[in-house]
């Protein structure tokens, strides 16, 4: 007999999502089902039990070149301190857009304020220093640490896995929870307290990030409706492709759920609200062909709602790369 070591790619293989995305089926019927199994699967339904007050700590305020720089805290759920960068533009406007920046699988937050701390993150900054690129656009720049990375990454892990989130993501789905529904709670609850900021216009509010940080750019729009542009950047692909045949980090799965759907089958949650994809040509871990095949089920959703024109794919000649003098072009003509 013949040992098969890889059975749950045949199953992948046999496998429909039950929610798969139906063009002759109501779109508020797809849409609610959907957003009911998401909440479910990602443990979003027991986070929320866990809620607390905010307790908002604004640790640093001060002028800086060009900016106002906030660094605050505030408690997301009990126990889960969550860390943010504020940059407010020096330009005497009453109230200015929210761009909510996310970095992925980088030492953490801090490179979105352009601050190396660790050997090796000079490498990338300028480059990654997504709040200073928001602000320079005239937004308001709100860098949130994700949860399971930079100073929220458990210290054990610190030292086993570097710069992954392992043993957070998988900690979390034995308490049938998942780091990407923590990370989408996350972001919901700092938007809940962008009306202490008065410079916010909560109408005003888009997400973006790279690699770990377009995928929480994605979910977290599929989850909050009041975040009106989304433009995950590296991180949109359909699950065979991606994540169910290539390696990845813990923290991209959601415990069942390609029995019921599949990425961009989500974008019923989102649609019709602007989605921006941002895929690299060359990137070996969301593939190319598998985000141009997601991407047309995606183009039939939000032709459902008759706004085909508020989604878009820009792919750019690099690989798992966040290229951002195209990001920030791409995101300016959409808007």
């Amino acid at each position: 007999m013949i040992v098969n070591g890889d059975k749950c790619h045949d199953l992948l293989a046999e496998n429909k999502p039950l929610y798969s995305f139906d063009e002759n089926m109501s779109f508020e019927t797809q849409k609610e089902r959907i957003r009911a199994k998401l909440i479910e699967l990602s443990g979003l339904d027991l986070i929320a039990q866990n809620a607390c007050e905010p307790n908002l700590d604004i640790e640093i305020d001060e002028m800086r070149d060009g900016y106002r720089f906030i660094r605050f805290t505030f408690e997301s759920e009990r126990g889960a301190v969550v860390p943010c960068y504020m940059l407010i533009p020096d330009t005497g406007k009453e109230k200015y857009p929210v761009a909510i920046v996310l970095q992925g699988h980088s030492t953490g937050f801090h490179n979105s304020i352009g601050v190396a701390k660790y050997d090796g993150d000079e490498e990338d900054i300028p480059r990654v220093a997504f709040a200073l690129q928001a602000v320079e656009q005239g937004y308001i720049a709100l860098a949130i640490e994700q949860r399971g990375m930079g100073e929220t990454k458990p210290q054990k892990e610190k030292r086993r896995w570097g710069k992954m989130c392992h043993h957070t993501a998988s900690v979390a789905m034995l308490l049938g929870r998942s780091v990407l529904g923590e990370r989408m709670w996350d972001v919901s609850r700092a938007i809940d307290l962008l009306p202490n900021f008065p410079q916010c216009d909560v109408n005003d509010i888009m997400i973006t990030g790279n690699s770990g940080g377009g995928t929480s750019s994605y979910f977290c729009a599929c989850y909050d409706e009041r975040i009106k542009l989304s433009a995950p950047s590296c991180a949109f692909c359909p699950y065979p492709e991606s994540i169910m045949d290539i390696y990845h980090c813990a923290c991209n799965y959601i415990n069942g759920a390609y029995r019921y759907f599949d990425m961009q089958d989500l974008a019923v949650l989102i649609a019709p609200r602007k989605l921006l994809i941002i895929n690299g040509n060359e990137d070996i871990i969301f593939p190319i062909e598998g985000v141009k095949r997601g991407y047309e089920t995606v183009k039939k959703i939000y032709s459902k709602v008759n706004c085909k024109d508020n989604c878009k794919l820009v792919i750019t000649p690099k690989h798992h790369y966040w290229c951002d003098d195209i990001v920030w072009e791409e995101i300016k003509k959409f808007r």
